[in-house]
Parts: C-alpha cells; sequence; structure tokens
C-alpha cells in the first residue's frame, strides 16, 4: 500500500500495537460484563499477542509503507474474533450469553464484505492484505466449529480444520501451492460457512434445522475444495507436459 514514499518500521509497530491494545480493551469489557474466567482471559490475551507477533514480522518483511484503510479495517475484524475466540474458550467452563458471541460474530462477518471493497476503492490492494484477510476468516470459522461442534458433535470441526489440512497438504504436495482461479462459487461458499455456522450456533433454531444447515455448509465447502484440488491436480499434469514439449520436438530434428 504506497501511500509514503519512505518505510518506517515505527509505523507499522504502532498500528499492530493499537490492535493489540484494543483486543485488551475488548476483552477488559467481556470480563466486566459477563465475569469472563480466566480460560476466556488467558485465551484472548494469546491470540492479541499472537496477532500483533505474526502480523508485525509480515508487515516488516513486506516493508510496506502504509498499514492501509482496508487492513485497518481487517484488524478491527480479527479483534472482534478475538473476542469471539474468547467467549468460545470460556464456554468449555460457564455459559457466556449467546446473544454477546452472535452479536461479535455478526459484526466481524459484516465486516469481512467491507476491507476488500475499501481496499479496491482505495488502490490500496496487497497480496499481504488478501493473505491477513484470509487467515482472519479461516481462524473464525475454525472458532465456530468448535463451539458449534459442542452441540452437533465433533464432525462440525471438519468445517474449521479443512483449510489447515489443505495447508499441511501443500507442505507434502507443493502442486497444491499453485494460484486458483477466480471463482465466484468458492467465495459465495467460503462466505456461507461462517453465516451457517453462526446460524447453528445461536440456538434459535430446533436441533434437527441447525444439523441440517451445518452438514450442507460442509457438504459445499467439500466440493468446492475437491473441485480446486482436482484442478490443481490436472493443472500440474498438464504444465510439465507442455514444457516438455519444445525439447522433444528440438529433439526429433
Amino acid at each position: 500500500m504506497a501511500l509514503n514514499n519512505t518505510y518506517d518500521a515505527r509505523l507499522v509497530q504502532q498500528e499492530t500495537a493499537v490492535g493489540a491494545g484494543v483486543q485488551v480493551l475488548l476483552l477488559a469489557f467481556l470480563g466486566t460484563a459477563i465475569g469472563m474466567g480466566p480460560a476466556g482471559w488467558v485465551t484472548g490475551l494469546v491470540f492479541a499477542v499472537a496477532t500483533w507477533a505474526v502480523l508485525s514480522r509480515a508487515l516488516h518483511r513486506s516493508q510496506l509503507r502504509s498499514f492501509g484503510p482496508a487492513n485497518r479495517v481487517t484488524l478491527g475484524r480479527a479483534t472482534l474474533v478475538g473476542g469471539v475466540t474468547a467467549l468460545v474458550a470460556d464456554s468449555f467452563v460457564s455459559a457466556p450469553p449467546v446473544s454477546l458471541l452472535v452479536g461479535l460474530t455478526a459484526v466481524a462477518l459484516v465486516l469481512d464484505g467491507v476491507d476488500g471493497k475499501v481496499a479496491r476503492r482505495t488502490g490500496t490492494s496487497t497480496a499481504l492484505g488478501a493473505r491477513f484477510d484470509m487467515e482472519v476468516d479461516a481462524f473464525l470459522i475454525l472458532v465456530l466449529s468448535v463451539y458449534v461442534s459442542m452441540e452437533l458433535g465433533p464432525w462440525v470441526l471438519l468445517m474449521g480444520g479443512m483449510r489447515y489440512a489443505f495447508v499441511a497438504a501443500a507442505r507434502v504436495a507443493p502442486w497444491l501451492n499453485a494460484p486458483l482461479p477466480p471463482s465466484m462459487a468458492r467465495k459465495t461458499v467460503a462466505a456461507m460457512q461462517g453465516v451457517c455456522l453462526l446460524v447453528a450456533g445461536a440456538g434459535l433454531l430446533p436441533y434437527a434445522a441447525n444439523f441440517g444447515v451445518a452438514l450442507l455448509a460442509l457438504t459445499l465447502l467439500v466440493w468446492s475444495f475437491g473441485r480446486d484440488v482436482l484442478w490443481l491436480w490436472r493443472t500440474s499434469r498438464v504444465l510439465p507436459a507442455a514444457a516438455a514439449e519444445p525439447r522433444l520436438e528440438l529433439a526429433t530434428r
């Protein structure tokens, strides 16, 4: 996001430090409002520190001259995700208000559609910003899947773990790291995960309806990942063959 002429690491540190500070304030609010226990506090603080450390390092390595407005929106969303994470951790030992968890999650999901628009309108789209946005999304789905699995069963964790399983598989099979073509279907399925988990976790529908909503989301996610993996596999086989053709032709002349 090249808004200034020089890179100043102090500005980057200030941005990420403010985000960590806001996260602590949100935890303090939750602790005061609902009497959040040690599990929620520790989990929330670990999330804040980890987010600050990873983001600071990524920004320093990318040498971005400004944090940018879109990343600020994503950082605000990450703060809300930290609050949701603390509430879910607290739910293992107590019963935090579902309405509070649903409210924080709903705002985070709404903001998911804002940071991208801000980046495009301000001309500040970057690979780091896209990765930051994706990681926040993935972690929110993971946390929500943990929460919903307590009611519907451990199979729901497949939704939260699928993206991380894909990343782990890519370390063994590098062809999975190839860029994918843009896909509205992929974006739609990804957006549905958070919405469906929010609906299932809100507890407003009967058990059977919540089960069906979560199962539909998982089915679509498996289809989306399966389609992408198949495309990557086919592409990985076609490209080496295409690269070998000129050498073969030269050898036969």
